[in-house]
């Protein structure tokens, strides 16, 4: 049996945890199949073909986004629910003091978008999506995890009857389509990512509970979990990430004021599980390890939400303007997701690491490594 710490310490956020293990698991025979030019050329192209087509699949449309929220909105994304991943935080100074404004660079738009959904005027069925840009300064940063973050962040209004598994997985099944088109699209343009050693995408995504999947492995941590059904399996959606499972432990840590992770459901066996929500994984053959896509669901209501910042113990959320205007149904009814731009880019690129399609900050430790690997970090 693994030990309980294990189980506990697995929910602390994303990442390898060393660069040790880093090191360790990182390709040795790894050649880049489109040098530095073709891979500008392409990211932009996936990008542009991911955007559209998402648009057009869920009816979206794009509208602009915050780079940074007034601290005390409540709009922020905090990520999870244990306080380790918190916003850069900065004073605006402004008209000498006078007016100053409490300021945070953004985690990601996922509660901003469902206050747009309104500002915007949306009925069911429309919604909108952002090319947004965040800063997470608390990650660990390896191969597939950034302090900078890029993704598309949508959001569409949706009715109540529609909060529902079936409907969740409706949504899933159009993005997986943008997915693997894209990759079709990228190959076309590029027939040298077209590679034996790097299998294509799988036509179908499985879905799976987190209760199933901790079924299967009841001794494993979450990653490991993860890991081990991906070999099954190499694309799947895992159902329900928040609600304590039969260990004690949630899949994974998340915040109690977007997702819906404690509307009670079942698995297609009949079992009882909770939550609206999931995670995009594949494997990623060129990393040979799991690697996760999108994190998306149904969101809150008013009811919903009350019963997870209780949970929580983040009652006193409920004061800001965001968490009140769903108490009071102010805002749509909503689901939405993050899909990861960088990270989808460098899975259908082939890369091994994140900074190859992406140009951020990086400890010299990590690019010593890469470097040695025959990996090449932008800077």
């Amino acid at each position: 049996m693994i030990a309980t710490a294990d189980k506990r310490a697995d929910l602390a956020g994303p990442g390898i945890g060393s660069y040790e293990e880093i090191e360790r698991i990182l390709p040795t025979d790894y050649t880049s199949l489109l040098n530095p030019k073709d891979t500008q050329k392409a990211i932009y192209e996936v990008k542009h073909f991911i955007s559209t087509n998402l648009c057009k699949e869920l009816n979206l449309m794009m509208v602009e986004v915050p780079l940074i929220v007034d601290a005390e909105s409540g709009v922020n994304d905090m990520l999870d629910r244990d306080g380790s991943r918190t916003p850069v935080s900065f004073h605006i100074k402004n008209d000498n003091g006078k007016n100053p404004v409490e300021a945070q660079v953004v985690q990601a738009a996922t509660k901003w978008k469902r206050v747009a959904l309104k500002e915007f005027g949306m009925k069911p069925g429309e919604g909108l999506c952002t090319d947004m840009r965040a800063v997470r300064k608390d990650y660990f940063l390896d191969h597939d995890h950034s302090a900078y973050v890029d993704q598309w962040d949508w959001e569409r209004a949706i009715t109540a009857q529609d909060r529902h598994l079936d409907f969740l997985e409706e949504v899933v099944r159009k993005i997986w389509k943008v997915m693997k088109n894209a990759e079709v699209y990228a190959q076309e343009l590029f027939p040298q990512l077209k590679s034996s050693k790097y299998p294509n995408l799988p036509e179908e995504i499985v879905f799976l509970h987190a209760e199933e999947i901790l079924e299967m492995f009841p001794d494993l941590p979450r990653k490991q979990r993860e890991t081990a059904i991906l070999q099954k399996y190499p694309a799947v959606f895992i159902v329900g990430i928040g609600w304590p499972l039969a260990d004690g432990y949630p899949h994974e840590m998340r915040a109690a004021d977007y997702d819906d992770w404690v509307t009670p459901t079942t698995t297609p066996k009949g079992k009882p599980a909770h939550g609206l929500n999931g995670d995009i994984l594949v494997w990623n053959f060129v990393t040979k390890r799991r690697h996760e896509l999108s994190s998306m669901g149904i969101r809150v209501n008013a009811e919903t939400l009350k019963q997870q910042l209780e949970m929580s113990n983040q009652l006193n959320l409920l004061s800001t303007p965001y968490h009140s205007g769903i108490i009071r149904n102010e805002l749509p009814l909503s689901i939405g997701g993050g899909i990861g731009q960088s990270r989808t880019v460098m899975h259908i690129l082939r890369k091994a690491h994140l900074g190859e399609v992406s140009v951020t900050v990086w400890p010299k430790k990590l690019k010593d490594i890469c470097s040695a690997k025959n990996i090449h970090v932008l800077e």
